[in-house]
This record gives C-alpha cells, structure tokens and sequence, in this order.
C-alpha cells in the first residue's frame, strides 16, 4: 500500500510543544507591540511644536525635541521591533543636529491631564438648576405660569383668572409636590365683609439633591430676609445655593429664588396688607394630585367666596377720590386698577394703592406673555361719573337752593 499524500514529519510528530512554544512567542510579541507608548510620544512632541512663535521658538523647538528623545528611551525596551519608534529615535537624532539642539538641556512642560470624564453626564452637575436641566433633557426652555395674592385679597390664578375674595381664615395658596403657600386673611375694619393677607406662610419641601426643607413666615411689620432656622439659602447639601433669599426693600419687598424648581417668589408689604406673586415653571405647578385641589393659584376662589368690586360703589364721592389716586399709580384702567379703587374704598387707606402697583410690577416681571399683562373685565369695577352728571347734580343741587331761599 501506499504512503498518505500528507505526511508530517517524525519531528513534528514527536514534539506537540512546538506549537505552543510558537504561540507563546507570537503572542509575547503582540504583547509587547501593544505596550509600545511611540504614539503617545509623537502626539506630545506634535502638540508641543504646532503653535511655536516668537523669538525663542527655536529654543522651545529644541526643548520639544528633547521631551520627544526622553518620551523614546522611557518606551524602548517595549518598543524594540517597532519599525515607527525606530523611524522615531532616528528622525530625533537628525532634527538635533539640524537646529542645533543639545542633548542635555530643559525640555517641554507636560502637557495636561485632561479631566476624568463625568459618567453621570449633565443632568447629575446641573440636577439643582432647573431650567439648565430642563433645556438639556428636552431642547428647548421651560414654559412659566405666574400667581399673585394681594389687597383684598384679589387672586390672579395661573390661568389669568382674576377673583376678588372674602376668604377669612387660613387658605392654600399653592400646594404640589414641591411647595406649600397658605395666606391666612383677617378683616380689613371691624364689620367689613372685605379681608386682607396678614400672614404668609411658604414652606419649599425637602429635595433630597438640592435642600433641606425651608419655612418662610412673614406677618405684617415682619418681613423677615431669612428662613425661620435664620438661614438665607438651601442648607449644606451640595445644591443648597440654588434656594437664596434676598431683602429688595427693607421691611417692604423680599425675594426667593428656587432654581431647583425653576421659581421666584415675591413678597412685599403696602400698607396694613402683605402681597404674594410667583413665577413657576409649568411642571412644578401642575405636580399635585386630586387631594390636593384647594388651591386659589390653580382654581381661584370658591364661587360661595367671591365677592364683585363693584360693591364699592355705594359711595361715588367716595369711589372717585378713590380713581383720582388709583389713576395716578396705574393708567391702565384694568382689573389692576379696578382692584385699587375698590380696595382704596373699602379700606379708606391710600397706601392701597402701592399693592396694585407692586402687584402690576411682579406680573410685568414674571409673566412669559407680556399681551397677558392686563386683564380686562367689563362691569367689574366701579362706573365713573361722568362730568355731564357732576355738571347737572351741581346746577339741581343750586336750583334746589335758590327755591328753598326764595320760600
């Protein structure tokens, strides 16, 4: 019988562990290739040499050159084999010897250490800057809603409703899942169905990134510029900052930035009432749930609690002393204008006027549609007399004289 076409030799036959010796050593080599550092020095002398002016630029070129030749001996026992690092060390000799650098000499400062990577991404730095974090999730910035409470009281909801109340007692301005606001209202004078704020309480709840849960109290002739624990931010947590408190006008104005949740609160003093006015972003408004519906932001007064500002009308001496001041504070005669002159009536307070007015400056500041600005409704404020009318009461009330004078 014939011999098999392939045949092995009785060398190879007689030692397997040839093969693996082989192996061994073509993987040693890939190994060692692997742990040759020749780019990593060639980017270093590129980025040392690509912007190289002035006067001493052949200096800082010899000073490249040496970092490069040190980069080269700290890699060679790796590199041997290596047809780029031998290319290297050959080039480095030349370029020497052609811009007459020396061997020993300064070299290049390293280069820096660019920073770790942040793997938690943007969200995880910017978690306690609320418009920051919303623009990156979603390409485009928040949308705001804005609230007042002021004189009367008069609420403008979020959804520019506008309702004059007589709510006495404590009420929930707002409460969601990041903030609570009660106004606790009180007659404005002994009989009157008309009340005041005289007490606001704020509470922004815990968040466990950002802060600490704060309260805010503020009563009239106290406004305080500080938390009731007598600080004026977030607390120690590492967002804390992103809660501030600041006094605008001693006794008279404070604001609170939450840029957590992406809102600005104001409250201010006029006369013997306080005010409340808030810019909110949309999320962090509609965060409630159906328990939480009595909230004159969000629904405005109940309908057994609203009362008309045309109530103030009884008293049309009265009334048009009230728009002469009114008027020379707020020329738009809107709801803003109908609510001074109503709450001017009723009170007989002239500083009234300056919680229309504060009122009217919050919402130009946090409103995000300024055409929204003023709110106009028919017969809800007093009728001027006209000066045809005044003209004919004046010629009746001296015709009625001169009778009386003549019997």
């Amino acid at each position: 019988m014939g011999k098999p076409a392939c045949s092995k030799s009785p060398g190879q036959l007689e030692n397997p562990g040839f093969f693996l010796r082989a192996l061994f050593i073509l993987l040693f080599c890939r190994h060692v290739s692997s742990q040759c550092k020749i780019l990593r020095c060639n980017s270093e002398y590129v980025a040392a040499t690509l912007n190289l002016r002035g006067s001493n630029r052949n200096a800082a070129y010899c000073n490249a050159l040496r970092s490069y030749s040190h980069c080269t001996r700290k890699t060679a026992r790796t590199c041997r084999g290596d047809l780029a690092y031998h290319s290297a060390v050959h080039g480095i000799e030349d370029l020497m010897i052609q811009n007459n650098c020396s061997k020993e000499g300064p070299t290049s400062p390293p280069r820096p250490r660019p920073p770790a990577p942040n793997h938690q991404g943007f969200e995880s730095l910017d978690i306690c800057n609320y418009e920051k974090s919303f623009l990156y999730k979603h390409g485009q910035p928040p949308g705001y809603q804005h609230c007042a409470a002021f004189g009367d009281p008069h609420i403008r909801t979020f959804h520019d409703e506008f309702h004059t109340c007589r709510v006495e007692g404590s009420w929930p301005l707002l409460d969601n899942d990041y903030l609570f606001v009660q106004a606790t209202s009180s007659p404005v004078a002994k009989g009157s169905n008309a009340t005041v704020t005289s007490k606001l309480t704020i509470i922004f709840k815990n968040m466990k990134e950002c802060i600490d849960q704060k309260v805010y109290q503020a009563e009239i002739d106290n406004l305080p510029a500080a938390f009731e624990d007598g600080s004026v931010n977030g607390g120690e947590r590492p967002g804390g900052s992103s809660l501030a408190i600041r006094e605008r006008s001693p006794g008279r104005h404070v604001e609170i930035r939450a840029e957590y949740i992406g809102t600005t609160i104001a409250v201010r003093q006029a006369g013997r009432q306080l005010s409340f006015s808030i810019r909110a972003a949309e999320e962090v408004a509609r965060a409630f749930t159906e328990e939480q519906d009595l909230q004159l932001c969000v629904g405005g007064c109940p309908r057994s609690q609203r009362i008309s500002r045309s109530e103030c009308c009884r008293g049309r001496a009265a009334a048009e002393t009230a728009r002469a001041l009114c008027k020379e504070m707020l020329p738009v005669e809107d709801v803003y204008f109908q609510s001074c002159v109503f709450d001017v009536v009723t009170s007989g307070d002239a500083n009234f006027t300056m919680a229309a007015h504060g009122a009217l400056e919050d919402a130009r500041v946090f409103l995000p549609n300024a055409e929204k600005l003023h709110i106009f409704q028919a017969g809800a404020g007093c009728p001027r007399i006209s000066s045809s009318f005044l003209l004919l009461l004046l010629l009746l009330t001296s015709a009625l004289r001169a009778v009386l004078l003549h019997f």
